[in-house]
């Protein structure tokens, strides 16, 4: 009996664990949240394949689909073109604010970068086309529920 209880809880484990595999295995990672009323938005990229998961107002939504290699040229051409890596955070501290971070793990744009303290003025205008990027991948792979 105790065998069975021992292999049954090591498969609970394994699945539990491989259930969050999807969010700590990427190259590309958009997020956004918080809030008052707080919303979760992912996007996470691993090659060709991107993962999308959205929570909002006691809604849901997850959608795999595949990335095209054009896609990813221009948001690395974005992402080049914008400064990514020099892009400077404001040390303010902001509350109830919807912030959005982006990884990249791979690539000449590695680095991270979040506006939960917003962007140095000089930096908005290049953090806003990076994240209009971002949302035009979105829109244009991402069905509406």
């Amino acid at each position: 009996m105790n065998k069975i209880l021992g292999i049954l809880f090591a498969v609970i484990v394994l699945v539990s664990c491989n259930s969050q595999k999807v969010y700590s295995d990427f190259d590309i990672s958009y997020s956004k949240s918080g809030g008052t009323t707080p919303m979760y938005e992912n996007l996470l990229i691993k090659g060709n394949n991107a993962h999308y998961s959205i929570e909002s107002q006691g809604k849901k939504h997850k959608q795999d689909f595949k990335i095209s290699n054009e896609d990813l040229k221009k948001l690395d051409q974005t992402l080049s073109q914008n400064n990514f890596r020099r892009i400077e955070e404001d040390r303010k501290k902001l509350y109830d604010n919807v912030t959005t971070a982006i990884n990249i793990k791979k690539g000449p744009n590695e680095g991270s970068k979040t506006d939960a303290s917003l962007m140095m003025p000089n930096f908005k205008t290049n953090w806003n086309n990076i994240l209009n990027a971002f949302q035009e991948i979105i829109n244009n792979n991402v069905k509406k529920q």
